[in-house]
Parts: structure tokens; sequence; C-alpha cells
């Protein structure tokens, strides 16, 4: 397989008052998607469920982070998703919570030779 990366995207989301690592995950993930229109599936002649998607999550606690309620979000093919340490936590003045901010990085490409 030569896995040719086709479209890099971001999007950053957040939980504001909940502290839920999963739904700001979820929102990052819905940003990076609102921001394009993926029609490169039709310029090589591949079909939407052929793409390769490697999604990338950065929270401050990844070990909070519902894996299997993110793949749902995708309306083609199957993610392999990663949730790393990054993102913000944003303590609140006023109680003990926090602000979740999530990023996400998606990278979506075919399996194709390359012409030399």
């Amino acid at each position: 397989m030569t896995k040719k990366r086709i479209l890099v995207q971001f999007g950053m989301g957040t939980s504001l008052r909940k502290g839920d690592y999963t739904r700001a995950s979820e929102r990052a993930i819905t940003d990076a998607l609102w921001h394009n229109s993926i029609n490169a599936t039709e310029v090589f002649g591949f079909e939407k469920n052929e793409m390769l998607i490697d999604v990338t999550v950065g929270v401050q606690r990844p070990d909070l982070v519902n894996i299997e309620a993110l793949q749902h979000i995708f309306p083609y093919g199957e993610p392999k998703i990663n949730v790393v340490k990054g993102g913000l936590d944003i303590l609140r003045p006023n109680d003990d919570g926090v602000t979740v901010i999530a990023n996400v990085g998606i990278e979506v490409s075919f399996d194709l030779e390359m012409s030399k």
C-alpha cells in the first residue's frame, strides 16, 4: 500500500462548564470537518469509504476521552483515532472545575501510486 496524504484539517472544541473531555473532542472534530468539503474522492476516482482517516486529538486528560463516541462522528470510512496529551485546561475562578480545550488534526489519505 502506498498511503498518500491529500488533506490536513485542524479544529478546536471546548467544554466550558462540565469539564467533559469527550464532548470537547467531539466539538473539535466537528469544527475541523465543517471547515472543508472533501471532493478529493471524485478527483482521484475513489469511493468515499476508501478514505484513510487519521485523527489526532490533544487534551490534558487523554484517559477521559471515549474514543468509540468519536468514531461515530465521521460519515465515511473508519477513522483511526489517537488521543494524546495536549490542548488546555483552564481553571475556573469560582469553583474547582476546568474549561477544557481540545485540539484536533485530521489527515485524509488514499492508497495510491504516484506517477514517476
